[in-house]
């Protein structure tokens, strides 16, 4: 039976789901080019996962929080505010545009949760990254027809598919990884493309 989506949630259930998000965030950590990056952009952060959490563990480094909707913006700035944190950067832009001007091979690592497909993620973060430069994308089951598009789009983004690592980050998780993907070559001419193509139309997909 359906639980009754007018049923109050407990407390305790609340702090479960934040305990939940942060680890999962957390989990990030473990891997070595993000544990090591000076300068880091987090793509589409909305509610801050991993952004504010990865930057509230790295004080040495720089973060550079970037989100196109103007209220989760202000959340991360009052977010990142209360939390103190003087490493933090709000970037309320498409990621395409600050591609284009201040964030263009600005950046050691990119991060990446819950946001798009590999392929997605790879074009969005190419041309903010240095040569050099890693892709840190959290996903949930791995899916090898992602894993084939950003295969096939490695050519036309200068990315290359490092490592996909398992994580285990809290009590009874399953089907978490980490794909790590490192930029192997300057920024290819033509990217970044206009806002909304790399999940439209992305490379290395049959309808592209």
């Amino acid at each position: 039976m359906l639980a009754d989506p007018r049923a109050p949630v407990s407390a305790s259930s609340v702090r479960r789901g934040g305990d939940v998000h942060i680890a999962d965030s957390l989990s990030g950590l473990e891997i070595e080019p993000l544990a090591a990056a000076s300068r880091v952009a987090d793509l589409g952060s909305g509610a801050g996962l991993p952004g504010l959490v990865l930057a509230a563990c790295r004080p040495d480094a720089r973060f550079d929080l970037i989100e196109s909707l103007g209220r989760k913006c202000e959340f991360l700035r009052e977010a990142a505010e209360r939390m103190r944190l003087a490493n933090t950067t709000v970037v309320c832009d498409r990621s395409e545009d600050w591609a284009s001007s201040q964030g263009r091979e600005a950046y050691d690592a990119v991060t990446a949760r819950a946001v798009g497909s590999l392929a997605t993620l790879a074009e969005l973060a190419s041309p903010l990254l240095h040569e050099g430069g890693f892709l840190v994308a959290w996903k949930g089951a791995r899916s090898q027809t992602e894993e084939l598009e950003v295969v096939r789009a490695g050519e036309m983004l200068a990315m290359e598919p490092a490592e996909v690592r398992s994580v285990r980050p809290y009590s009874g998780s399953r089907d978490r990884h980490i794909h790590l993907l490192r930029k192997n070559g300057p920024t290819p001419n033509g990217l970044p493309r206009r806002p909304g193509m790399a999940a439209k139309r992305p490379f290395g997909s049959e309808q592209h």
